[in-house]
């Protein structure tokens, strides 16, 4: 192959030999038909050494290269996105520990919607299969991933888990907006008012806030993550699509969280005086900073409603961590009536205590509910939604 100094040292070498034969042949009539050819050769020449030199100093096509062994590079989910010209979708994503034990309510939630406005993607332990013998509902089945991963909960595992189910639906072009939901999440209305919401707003849906109470920030983080850019958040989001490609683009975000962002031990009884030590070790939970820090380090969010859509209650045992820790109180069918139901959305607002702040639930300077998931539902709580026809209409003797 010829290199760039190569093309043009040829080039300049033969531009000298069109000088001394003009000079040798400029009185000379019978000469200039030679004149003319070598001309010709000579631009010729000088193009293909511009054209070598060009490509030689092209940028180099760098591929996204991650855990989801996705064949999608940056480049090609941005063209994927630049060309898309049609009806938009959401992606549904769901984390789930293995089957869906919800889906006969989100069965009835798709069954009233058109197909072309919704597609369906599912997390789930590796080898795990949604068939006809693990899944009441036609719309999950072959909708697991392919490459899932082993995902302990306070890990990284959990957040690379995500980005997998976002690189899998990006690769959907049609796939506008992409919603993250656990195996315990209900919608609390019915696919129309969610879809017309959801796409309404140019924004991303990410509760995000700063992190002044739990210190979670690691200081080893500084050279990649300044503190001022640290946040926490809700683990359930719902993105546009330029801002799923930023979470999947990442590696440099990511591999600070891998090395310094973990989750403390548990006490364990057994582990006796040691429990002591362990619990003098930073405690991080990645889920739940990841993506709000990501976002922050990337400038944007001011394309956020630093919101979340999904509700959740959390118990009190969030004021004991050292013994307890963190937990959703989880509905079951007693406490999951139209009463119950309405008081989530009549929520219009949420207010952020560490940073003063009141986020308005606002649409086109409408207030609207600022819920439209909740969050942690058992089986009976969930036949009850189906049954009181919040999601669609159904024969709950059929499930």
């Amino acid at each position: 192959m010829t290199t760039k100094k190569g093309a043009a040292a040829i080039a300049l070498a033969w531009w000298r030999h069109v000088v001394i034969r003009w000079w040798s042949c400029k009185c000379k009539c019978k000469c200039q038909w030679k004149l003319k050819l070598l001309l010709f050769l000579s631009v010729a020449l000088t193009l293909y050494a511009l054209f070598t030199f060009h490509s030689t100093h092209s940028p180099p096509d760098i591929s996204f290269s991650s855990s989801s062994s996705s064949s999608l590079s940056p480049s090609r989910h941005r063209l994927l996105r630049l060309q898309f010209d049609g009806v938009p979708k959401i992606a549904f994503l769901f984390l789930a520990r293995r089957n869906l034990p919800l889906d006969f309510l989100w069965d009835s939630f798709f069954e009233n919607a058109d197909v072309a406005n919704f597609s369906i993607y599912v997390h789930s332990a590796p080898g795990f299969v949604f068939n006809e013998s693990t899944s009441r509902s036609a719309f999950f089945r072959d909708r697991q991933l392919k490459n899932s991963i082993q995902v302990g909960w306070g890990e990284s595992s959990m957040i690379q888990a995500e980005r997998l189910l976002f690189d899998a639906a990006l690769e959907d072009p049609a796939n506008q907006r992409f919603i993250l939901l656990s195996d315990s999440c209900v919608p609390l209305y019915n696919f129309s008012f969610i879809y017309n919401y959801v796409m309404a707003s140019p924004k991303s849906f990410v509760d995000s806030f700063l992190d002044k109470k739990e210190n979670r920030y690691n200081s080893k983080m500084s050279p990649v993550i300044p503190k001022e850019k640290w946040r926490k958040g809700s683990q359930w989001i719902t993105l546009v699509r330029s801002h799923a490609e930023v979470i999947v683009d990442d590696e440099v975000i990511l591999s600070a969280f891998k090395k310094f962002c973990k989750r403390r031990p548990p006490v364990d009884a057994k582990k006796g005086k040691l429990n002591i030590k362990l619990q003098k070790q930073h405690n991080c939970i990645p889920d739940e900073h990841y993506v709000q820090t990501l976002l922050a380090m990337s400038d944007l969010e001011g394309e956020l409603e630093r919101r979340t859509l999904t509700y959740t209650v959390w118990n009190q045992s969030a004021t004991k961590m050292e013994n307890k820790g963190w937990h959703p109180f989880t509905f079951n069918f007693a406490n999951a009536g139209p009463k119950q139901i309405k008081e989530i959305k009549d929520i219009n607002h949420v207010y952020y205590e560490t940073e003063f702040r009141t986020e308005w639930c606002r649409s086109n300077s409408a207030l609207v509910p600022c819920f439209l998931f909740s969050r942690k539902f058992s089986q009976g709580a969930a036949m009850r939604l189906l049954s009181d026809g919040v999601v669609g209409h159904a024969d709950t003797s059929e499930v």
